[in-house]
């Protein structure tokens, strides 16, 4: 099945400012994940298998790299057996490249909160309004998104309008 999202990614040196607002508006904390992706070679769009303690799905999506909020679009299958899956997609595929990251899990209604650390890139924050859980209109979602761009204090400046992947090939 097909949902929808509307997303920002930012760097942030601000990321206990963003942990204590999640947890004062009674943000549902899922865990900390350590969480491998790896991207393979596909003629169009993204698409990567994440492994990690919480969660394992293969993931397909095609979003515009525009700055600001962004309409992604993707589908997703649970993975119970990551390693013969990764071991398939990489002899049928191969690998374009892998991201490893440490990423804090939230979520309020249907809005998901990462707050990632990556060795080689830094700290981010991700907000993901999402269709996935109710349905809502690209305009609600987009509001929702905007919302906690506001409430984070994130700047256009410090937005990233490509994924992890990319910012690793450069």
């Amino acid at each position: 099945m097909a949902f929808t999202n509307i997303e920002i990614k930012a760097r942030t040196n601000h990321a206990a400012t963003i942990r204590q607002y999640l947890l004062d508006n009674n943000a549902e904390f899922k865990g900390t994940d350590r969480q491998t992706d790896t991207y393979f070679n596909v003629p169009s769009g993204r698409l990567k298998l994440r492994q990690g303690n919480i969660e394992n799905s293969l993931i397909f999506y095609e979003r515009k790299d525009d700055m600001g909020p962004k309409q992604s679009d993707f589908s997703l299958s649970q993975v119970s057996d990551g390693e013969t899956l990764k071991e398939v997609l990489t002899r049928s595929l191969g690998i374009k490249v892998v991201v490893e990251k440490q990423r804090e899990i939230y979520f309020i209604g249907n809005v998901k909160f990462h707050i990632d650390m990556l060795r080689q890139l830094g700290n981010f924050v991700e907000i993901e309004a999402s269709d996935k859980y109710m349905p809502l209109s690209l305009e609600q979602l987009h509001e929702q998104c905007n919302f906690y761009i506001e409430k984070f204090a994130i700047k256009i400046e410090d937005m990233v309008n490509v994924s992890y992947s990319d910012m690793l090939l450069v």
